[in-house]
């Protein structure tokens, strides 16, 4: 690290590096922080905006607590760069969201500072409430501290953690606003009084008060009056609040970019040694003008320009263009509007564009609703996050046969982001619900073509689509040999060998072919758009392979348990097509880890060298 530039972030390698810097010296210090994470996530790519916004409360975590014994337990985690930085791990930040490399979360095996991995959001509380209850259990005297955006407290396991928390624990949630407030907090008198709530000698004389009441009878009395005034008083001011409500310290609201003030309140909810929440107004993207002015656009960076072009940019201009002639036509997504590509339906059609915030299973049952009442919901929503939605496709939508289409975007590996965000479980656990159809379109074309089939639809319909931009050189080689299903051979008798694969790993399988192809072999490549109903895709599959018993590799870029491959294999492994035929399944056994120096494919053994090996040392081509 340049020591010139970062005198201060140089010199920290822990928490207790931290805490012997004079308390004057930390705006500079945050300073310095912010103008690291800009170079770095410039050039690396990374979530930027929402780690500028916590780089105060990041300092002062680490000032007031003790991590690791002190438990600190972030959501979602992508705003966790600052807190990686006081916890050792500047030097790695060159190789941030890469194979190998330092992720863009938390995760347990890569820190003792990282207490609990995470990805997705509204996990913290219940997964920091788990830590707060084992130290209960095991006498141990810590404190634990959960860090919750807004945004997280639209997921419903925020609401049901709240409802296990124990008051009387030493629980401290800190609740960071960005965007949008839930608290009545209205007008310039209501702004007065919070500054006189979070000021240092207020709670000093509260303190004293507290004290010199608390010596006779009649003060306990008169203390206790006062604060049933006071909570009738703050009601009308601030409305009914939801934490004290339950039962919870509320502190706040202050500006959580000063320091000064996030430490003071920190110590104040440490010395109560009970549950709290403080409350903090941050600005997301503070210290870099374009992402204060967009923090949308800047929440996630990438090192290099994004196609202008993507399944998602496709899916989202063709779903408009079907909803401007079908008024029916409803836009849902789990506050992901960009990401999936919808916003500019949400422009368009207000009325029928609906964001439920993080809440899948919500979205899905709500989707039900919709399509029960006759309209024609389409529900846009990342590979990995529909997972928190599988009780309700199957209860609410595949049980009742509701016309819902479900666009999952981004079901493919994700490399950068990682384990957490691999969308390979999606053809595994829909696989299993009935009634169902699956589809995998590789092209633009076939997406556009697929999502209006399915919208006029009367079964639940499932369009798994990638990341990114469609692969046209390795398109070239393929043709539709029936509705579904592409091949890059004319007839089978002329291949020596077929990958059958489907979705963004269809690449791998070209390039396999046309390496084996150098050296005289022909390996035929059958790519299926749909899945299932599995009888359709079996049927086609017989009918492209040979009577020769050449062998084959089933190539799935997903879990290999309940897999595509499995399900189709039990359906023709007894044909006499297949009887006596080599067969392999080239599919993820675990949960995918990228390694240094590697391609994701090439760490899952899906890559066209892998394929081949199989071919030469398995088959003994």
């Amino acid at each position: 690290m340049d020591k010139i530039k970062f005198p201060i972030l140089s010199e920290i390698n822990s928490p207790a590096d931290l805490k012997k810097f004079p308390a004057e010296s930390l705006p500079a210090l945050a300073d310095e922080i912010r103008s690291f994470l800009i170079d770095k996530v410039s050039e690396k790519g990374g979530h930027l905006a929402s780690n500028l916004g916590v780089v105060e409360l990041s300092i002062a975590l680490h000032r007031v607590f003790d991590s690791p014994r002190d438990r600190i337990i972030w959501d979602v985690g992508h705003q966790c760069y600052t807190h990686k930085l006081l916890t050792g791990r500047a030097e790695l930040f060159d190789t941030l969201r890469s194979p190998g490399g330092l992720s863009g979360f938390t995760k347990i095996s890569e820190s003792e500072h990282d207490q609990f991995g995470s990805g997705h959001s509204s996990t913290s509380l219940s997964a920091a409430l788990g830590f707060a209850f084992s130290d209960r259990i095991n006498n141990k005297e810590a404190f634990t501290v959960a860090v919750v955006g807004d945004g997280a407290f639209t997921g419903g396991m925020i609401s049901e953690a709240l409802n296990n928390l124990d008051p009387s624990l030493p629980f401290i949630i800190i609740f960071n606003e960005n965007e949008m407030s839930i608290s009545k907090n209205v007008g310039a008198f209501a702004r007065y009084v919070s500054n006189i709530r979070s000021h240092k000698r207020y709670f000093a004389f509260k303190n004293r008060a507290r004290t010199l009441l608390s010596e006779s009878e009649l003060g306990i009395k008169i203390a206790n009056g006062l604060r049933r005034l006071k909570r009738k008083l703050k009601n009308n001011i601030y409305g009914s609040n939801y934490f004290e409500n339950i039962g919870l310290k509320y502190l706040g609201p202050i500006d959580g970019n000063d320091i000064e003030k996030v430490i003071f309140m920190l110590e104040e909810a440490k010395r109560r040694h009970k549950s709290a929440v403080i409350h903090l107004k941050t600005v997301k993207g503070k210290g870099y003008q374009p992402a204060i002015d967009d923090p949308e656009l800047f929440h996630i960076v990438y090192p290099t320009k994004l196609p202008e072009k993507t399944f998602s940019s496709v899916f989202g201009s063709k779903l408009l263009s079907l909803a401007e002639k079908n008024n029916k036509i409803c836009a849902i997504t789990a506050a992901m509007a960009h990401g999936c590509g919808i916003d500019s339906f949400e422009k368009r059609f207000p009325d029928r564009f609906f964001d439920v915030g993080i809440a899948e299973a919500h979205a899905a049952t709500f989707a039900a609703g919709l399509a029960a009442s006759g309209l024609s919901p389409v529900f846009a929503v990342y590979s990995s996050f529909l997972q928190r939605s599988f009780d309700n496709i199957i209860h609410d939508i595949a049980l009742q046969n509701l016309p819902v289409t479900v666009a999952i975007d981004r079901a493919c590996l994700a490399p950068a982001d990682g384990p957490t965000h691999h969308g390979i479980f999606d053809v595994s656990f829909l696989s299993s619900v009935p009634g169902v159809e699956l589809f995998a379109p590789i092209s633009f074309a076939s997406l556009e073509k697929i999502l209006e089939e399915s919208i006029s639809s009367k079964s639940p319909s499932f369009i798994r689509y990638p990341s990114g931009c469609e692969d046209r050189d390795a398109l070239s080689d393929l043709h539709y040999k029936n509705l579904y299903a592409l091949t890059n051979f004319d007839t089978p008798e002329e291949c020596d060998s077929f990958i059958i694969t489907y979705g963004k790993v269809f690449s791998e399988a070209i390039k396999t072919s046309r390496m084996l192809a150098s050296v005289g072999h022909k390996c035929g490549v059958i790519v299926l758009e749909q899945l299932v109903p599995y009888d359709k895709s079996s049927r086609a599959l017989l009918d492209l392979i040979s009577e020769k018993k050449t062998p084959v590799i089933f190539l799935e870029e997903g879990i290999k348990n309940g897999s595509a491959a499995m399900n189709i294999y039990e359906r023709i492994r007894n044909h006499p097509k297949m009887s006596s035929r080599r067969f392999r399944i080239a599919a993820i056994e675990n949960f995918a880890f990228s390694e240094r120096g590697k391609t994701i494919y090439e760490s899952c053994e899906l890559d066209a060298k892998s394929l081949i090996y199989i071919l030469k040392e398995e088959f003994y081509l």
